[in-house]
């Protein structure tokens, strides 16, 4: 079974997570490469975001997830708490993650996911706009061991929109799920 970005929104939506999100303000959209990634585990994570700002606004969280792709691109997920759009998503989205220690994953961030209720749609799905980004996640805890203690991700956009996420886990383990058994090697490891 292989999942692509839309389809990663359909697992959200199973999920409780809403569907993907986006900024206020039209976006540009940028079409880099790798726009569907074929997901091969997720992970739902359970506890709260001390920190979540979009653009300098302040939102509370309802969820985080994390995916990761085949080719090795992963999202730290989260779906925001917002009275006025409940398709706003963000995922924070870069490639060559890799464990610095033990239970350290670090993830750099080279554009956000951002949708919205406002977005396109494809079969009925809102697909996000892919925004050129720079930045870094870091995430404390081991997938392999179903224990998260905290995600932090820091982002700017090409336009200067700032995206900040501290999420600290309630201690429950975290629900994690192999969509397809893949090859890995170190650079492409599933389980930060």
């Amino acid at each position: 079974m292989t999942f692509h970005f839309p389809r990663l929104v359909a697992v959200a939506l199973s999920l409780g997570l809403s569907t993907p999100c986006v900024a206020q303000q039209p976006m540009p959209v940028t079409n880099l490469p790798e726009e569907q990634p074929d997901i091969d585990l997720y992970a739902l994570m359970s506890g709260s975001c001390r920190t979540l700002k979009v653009d300098g606004r302040d939102f509370p969280c309802k969820t985080v997830a994390f995916f990761h792709s085949e080719k090795g691109r992963a999202h730290f997920t989260v779906a925001l708490d917002d009275p006025a759009d409940e398709s706003h998503i963000i995922a924070f989205s870069g490639i060559n993650g890799r464990r610095s220690i033990q239970n350290v994953y670090e993830l750099p961030i080279d554009r956000m996911l951002l949708n919205s209720k406002t977005r396109p749609k494809v079969d009925g799905i809102p697909v996000p706009a892919t925004q050129s980004s720079s930045g870094h996640c870091r995430q404390v805890g081991n997938f392999a061991m179903l224990k998260v203690t905290s995600v932090t991700c820091s982002a700017k956009d090409d336009s200067g929109r700032a995206y900040e996420l501290q999420f600290v886990s309630d201690g429950t383990p975290i629900t994690l799920r192999r969509v397809r058994q893949t090859m890995t090697d170190a650079a492409h490891d599933p389980y930060p």
